[in-house]
Parts: C-alpha cells; sequence; structure tokens
C-alpha cells in the first residue's frame, strides 16, 4: 500500500505542485449556472425565493427568515460557561489585533491654502456567511464579525443553514449574540450571498460580503462583485510545513494533519532539505492517522494534494514555499526568524516550535481569513480593510491654482480633453489671469480680447482660513457587547 505523505524530490516537483495549486477557487460550468440561476431567482421574487431555495436545499421551511432575539437569548444563556470563557477570550484577542490595524484619516496643510488629506471611514453594512456543513463554527462568526466591529460599521448581518427547528445552529447564534450581533437570518447557501448582494424584504443589501463556504457560495460572490464588495474567493484549505533537519517530526505531522483534515481538497506539504526527516514525518502521519476520527478525509486529501518534498538545500526548500505562496506556513527551525525573512508569499506565518497553526485559527488574534490556492502572491488575510473605505479630498486656492493652473490645463489638453482644462481655465479667468488658449495665443475666457495682464490679477478671499478638509483620527462606531 501507498504512503498517505508521498516523498517527491525538488527536482520531480512539477506535477506535485501543480496538483495543489490546481485546487484554486476555479468552478465548473454546471455550478456556475446553478449559482446564477438561484442569485436571479432571489433578485425577483426577494424573501419567497429564500424560503423555496431553504426548503429545497436545507430540508427546512422556517417560520421567519429573521432569527428572534430570544433564540439568541436563549442560545447564549444555554452555552457551556467554560466554552464562553474561551470564546470571550478569544473574541478579546482577535479584536486587540484588529484595533492595532485601523488606519488614521490624516490632513496635510501644504501650503498657499492648499490642503489635502485622506478619510478613512467604514461602509454602513456587512453581511457575514457562517456556514453550516459538518460542525458549526464559531472562530467564523469572530473572525469576520470582530473586524467589522473594529472598522466601525454601522449594521453587521450574519447569515446561517438552519437545522431542523428552524435556526441555525445554537452554538453560531451564542457566538453572534456573545459579540452584540442582533441581525441574523436562517439562510444559507448561495441564495444567503444573493440576499446580501441585492436585498430582500427581510434582509437589508450589503456594501460587502465576507465569510468561508462551499463552492456554491464561493462562486455566488465571485458572481456579485460589483453588486457588492468581497473579502476573496477562497479555495480549499493548505499548509506548507518548512523544516529543517533538527525539527520534531511528531510536531510536523500533526501540523500537516490538522490542516488536512479540513475536506478531501485541503492541501498538506511538508519541505525540507532533510530526507531523513521526510522520512520521519512520512511515518509518523500514518501513526497518528489512524487515530484520528477524520481518517477517511486524511486518505483521501493527502495522496491526492499532500506531500513531502525533499530538497538539496534550504534555499532551494525557501524557493518552494514561495512557489506555493501557502494559506498556512509553518516554520520549524531554530532559525524560524531568519528563514521568515527570506519568504515572500504566505498568508500567515507561524514560527518556532511553539506555534502549531491553531493558534492562529482560534486564539492568538491574527485573522484565520486568509488567501489561498497561491493567492498569497498578492492577496491578504481579512481586516478592517475590507470594511474601510478611504475618500480623498482637496482644498485648492486661488493663489496655488494661479501657479499651477496652466500646467494642469495643458496636460488635459494633452490626453484630448479639452473641457478639463477648460474646468480650469473659467477660474483663472474669473480671477482675472491671463491664460493660454490651445492654439498657444493668449486669451481670456468670455472675452474677444486678451487684454488681461498676469500681475494685474486680484486674488479674492483669504488663502489661510480654508477650513480643515479632513478629521483626524475620526471617531469610529463599534458594535462591542
Amino acid at each position: 500500500m501507498s504512503a498517505l505523505l508521498p516523498i517527491v524530490r525538488y527536482a520531480d516537483r512539477r506535477d506535485r505542485l501543480a496538483a495543489v495549486l490546481d485546487r484554486r477557487a476555479v468552478f465548473d460550468d454546471a455550478v456556475e449556472a446553478s449559482v446564477r440561476a438561484i442569485l436571479d431567482d432571489v433578485r425577483q421574487r426577494g424573501d419567497a425565493a429564500l424560503l423555496d431555495l431553504t426548503e429545497r436545499f436545507d430540508g427546512v421551511r422556517p417560520e421567519a427568515l429573521a432569527v428572534p432575539r430570544e433564540a439568541l437569548d436563549r442560545a447564549l444563556a444555554e452555552l457551556d460557561p467554560e466554552l464562553r470563557a474561551t470564546l470571550e477570550e478569544a473574541a478579546a484577542n482577535v479584536r486587540a489585533f484588529h484595533q492595532r490595524e485601523m488606519p488614521d484619516s490624516w490632513a496635510h496643510d501644504d501650503g498657499d491654502g492648499v490642503r489635502y488629506g485622506q478619510r478613512v471611514s467604514p461602509v454602513e453594512r456587512a453581511g457575514l456567511y457562517v456556514p453550516a456543513g459538518t460542525a458549526p463554527l464559531p472562530s467564523s462568526v469572530i473572525m469576520n464579525a470582530v473586524p467589522a466591529q473594529v472598522a466601525g460599521v454601522d449594521e453587521v448581518w450574519v447569515a446561517s443553514p438552519p437545522g431542523p427547528d428552524g435556526l441555525p445552529h445554537p452554538l453560531i447564534l451564542a457566538t453572534a449574540r456573545l459579540l452584540g450581533l442582533e441581525n441574523v437570518v436562517a439562510v444559507g447557501g448561495a441564495q444567503a450571498v444573493g440576499a446580501f448582494a441585492f436585498g430582500t424584504e427581510t434582509v437589508p443589501r450589503v456594501d460587502v460580503v465576507v465569510g468561508p463556504g462551499n463552492a456554491y457560495v464561493a462562486t455566488a460572490k465571485k458572481l456579485v462583485v460589483g453588486q457588492v464588495g468581497i473579502d476573496s474567493v477562497a479555495g480549499p484549505s493548505e499548509v506548507v510545513v518548512l523544516a529543517d533537519a533538527d525539527a520534531d517530526p511528531t510536531y510536523a505531522a500533526a501540523d500537516l494533519l490538522a490542516q488536512a483534515e479540513h475536506d478531501a481538497r485541503a492541501s498538506a506539504v511538508l519541505v525540507t532539505p532533510s530526507a531523513p526527516l521526510a522520512e520521519a514525518v512520512q511515518a509518523e502521519v500514518e501513526r497518528l492517522t489512524a487515530t484520528l476520527p477524520r481518517a477517511d478525509v486524511l486518505r483521501e486529501s493527502l495522496p491526492a494534494f499532500g506531500g513531502a518534498i525533499v530538497t538539496d538545500t534550504m534555499d532551494q526548500a525557501v524557493a518552494c514555499v514561495d512557489e506555493l505562496a501557502p494559506e498556512h506556513l509553518v516554520i520549524l527551525s531554530d532559525d524560524a526568524d531568519a528563514l521568515w525573512a527570506r519568504i515572500r508569499h504566505a498568508g500567515a506565518v507561524f514560527l518556532g516550535p511553539d506555534s502549531p497553526e491553531p493558534v492562529g485559527d482560534y486564539f492568538a488574534g491574527p485573522n484565520h481569513v486568509l488567501p489561498t490556492g497561491g493567492t498569497a502572491r498578492f492577496a491578504s488575510a481579512l481586516g478592517v480593510g475590507v470594511f474601510l473605505r478611504r475618500q480623498s479630498v482637496v482644498r485648492y486656492s486661488a493663489a496655488r491654482l494661479r501657479q499651477s493652473g496652466e500646467a494642469i490645463a495643458r496636460f488635459a489638453e494633452a490626453e484630448g480633453l479639452d473641457a478639463h482644462a477648460l474646468a480650469v481655465r473659467v477660474r483663472m479667468q474669473g480671477s482675472g489671469f491671463k491664460v493660454q488658449g490651445s492654439q498657444g495665443r493668449d486669451t481670456t475666457l468670455g472675452s474677444d480680447t486678451a487684454s488681461a495682464e498676469p500681475n494685474s490679477a486680484t486674488v479674492t478671499g483669504s488663502t489661510d482660513t480654508a477650513p480643515e478638509v479632513v478629521e483626524a483620527n475620526p471617531e469610529h462606531r463599534t458594535q462591542n457587547p
């Protein structure tokens, strides 16, 4: 019987890396056609479509799409006290992390009465999708809701599929209530994304949709981009463990299994310059898999999308990691910091033997919503930025316009946009400035003569009393418990 974790030499890595990277979020035509039909139905029929689709896909027709406040309160009251304390501590860690990444608004006085700056402000409404799947995911509620709250989003809505009682899982409801969220709807799948994108009688249209899901949810998010913003189109989960010869093979094997157990398309790859370590990790994967409840999933994902890539040098190992640009990177080495400094592409990095990847999944503070399928080359973890807009603002002055207006008009004319040039010149003419027309002759707009001399212009109004254009450090509204 072949090994669960294939060992591949670096020179022969291409096929194995291609198998891993081909798992990215690309879906077949049948899925996309089905999702388009669902989205069109929700757009046209609103709540009626949501109820029919929920009955069709989830086998239950909720009495109401909106989860009553009493159900949220009851779920929180019945939550195990120890688990509640764990969720509260995890949420506090995540909140503290995201508060540190909040950008500030700013303004700059450039002299001559010119001010410019940038105002950072939250979107008004965000929709969070929380899947049901094989188990409830309260971590998804925390990781998606908390950065939205820190950003100051006015309304945070949660959608999650209903169970047999017509309500989302009690642990999802309890976590939402723990975070102070009250807008929860019992809707799942692509139809939930459609409700957020288009709005229905019960579900308002939102500005941003975030959260994980299956191929139908991911396809729906891809199709509604432009109607709303999204965090990403996520594919199956993945981890790369970069290890030197002195790494503990049990640690490495456990880190691989922790990611490979997600589903049959999850990927877990060891990269090491040590063949003896690769063989030891391979043996540990076999031993530990036999002890785990999700062994059937592991026996699918590891042979198809796992592997141990043995390089000739650590330089090759670092290059291999960058080729994969993994969602999660665990570095098992006494020189973990030095190795991390050499790596360009990874969604989240876990340094040293005491930093297993589940620390980031649940508790440390950094977000666990990460780019997959090699997209860490250009994408980043979910953060407050997904829920923020940057609005630039300029207050120019007559003095500065006199100085630079002709250059601006010339630039516009070079692009064939004469009305752009006109918008500048009418202001210069209004101030009595002599300007150069597009044919190079002196003109005063609105006059048949060209008698105005530049030095005879009079600037009206004060150039040193213009109001600030941006409030620095605006107060961001939050939804705290």
